[in-house]
């Protein structure tokens, strides 16, 4: 008889009942404490696909955490949260390396694409470059030492909302602290800001220094840094001899995605991840923006269906474009 009850059970019982709960919950905003918290679970559910670690701390020694997929020699990385803003894009690359993982673990296609490719590329997700800038914009402010929360307040220009908070906890915009064109950067604001402050020198902030050693480390054959807003793709920054290659890379995932292809511009000045990227290593970077436009603040988490809907194969797509690049 129990027997035959645990078979009703299992036919008429909606499928997400006799299956394991998803970790990555899309439906509030996503905080430090729930990123350590969800990355907890998946290194337990996925032991023998991904291989977590940190890679630094943020100033306020919050941990950076890199998350490997996969069993590739070769590597790509994905960045979210440069800015505290942008923390959707954390949503969005935890989506993905729980679904890929999953897809992964079971040898099952993700999509129309064989998760295979992992066994010859493997996928680095950094989640969140920028913890300290995350907790901030989302008004985390009393997790700051007291003398800290004041001069907060004097670079947010005495607003006790932080909802348009990008730098980090030093005031420090973090894609703007890359050597690739740093000097040719605006010098305002001069002082440290919730935005645009580029700081006193390139490499200046340990969010930065952390990113660019971990970067050569794992000698990615592609990198990708996400960031809201406008649906954009940013690919170019004197690409040289390699702009037909990484062009090309740059249209497949902007049919994908359904964002535009930004127009390379002559004066671009750099300073960011992707700029520092493409000129060092001299493979494919770029900057994707998810979400419509939303002006001095975070994309709302209505959007995010509909962005995932837009990113959910870049990933794997990426790792079959990486594994045709020589180096």
């Amino acid at each position: 008889m129990a027997k035959i009850l645990w078979i009703i059970l299992i036919v008429f019982l909606p499928f997400e009942t006799v299956t394991h709960a998803k970790v990555v919950e899309t439906d509030k905003p996503y905080s430090y404490e729930l990123l350590v918290q969800d990355l907890e679970k998946i290194q337990v559910r996925y032991k023998g696909q991904v291989e977590i670690k940190s890679i630094g701390t943020s100033h306020f020694e919050r941990q950076i955490w890199g998350v490997k997929l996969g069993h590739g020699k070769k590597n790509i990385v994905l960045i979210g949260s440069h800015h505290g803003r942008e923390w959707l894009t954390s949503i969005v690359l935890m989506k993905m390396l729980e679904s890929y993982a999953d897809a992964y673990q079971e040898k099952k296609k993700f999509g129309a694409i064989s998760t295979n490719i992992l066994n010859d590329v493997s996928i680095w997700f950094v989640p969140m470059l920028n913890p300290d800038g995350v907790a901030i914009q989302q008004n985390n402010i009393k997790s700051f030492p007291i003398e800290h929360q004041e001069r907060l307040l004097i670079m947010n220009d005495q607003l006790d909302n932080f909802e348009g908070w990008k730098a980090n906890g030093m005031g420090v915009d973090l894609n703007r602290q890359y050597p690739a064109g740093w000097s040719a950067l605006d010098k305002e604001p001069s002082t440290p800001s919730n935005k645009f402050y580029k700081g006193k020198k390139p490499l200046e902030s340990k969010e930065v220094v952390a990113l660019t050693k971990f970067i050569s480390e794992v000698n990615p054959s592609i990198a990708i840094a996400y960031h809201t807003a406008g649906r954009e793709i940013f690919w170019n920054f004197r690409n040289g001899k390699y702009l037909k290659r990484d062009k090309t890379v740059a249209k497949k995932i902007a049919k994908l995605t359904g964002y535009k292809l930004a127009k390379p511009s002559k004066d671009s000045m750099g300073g960011g991840f992707t700029d520092w990227f493409i000129t060092t290593y001299h493979r494919p970077a770029m900057t994707i923006e998810i979400s419509y436009l939303v002006g001095e603040t975070n994309p709302p988490l209505s959007v995010f269906k509909a962005e995932w809907k837009r990113n959910r194969y870049v990933g794997l797509k990426l790792a079959e474009e990486a594994k045709k690049i020589p180096h």
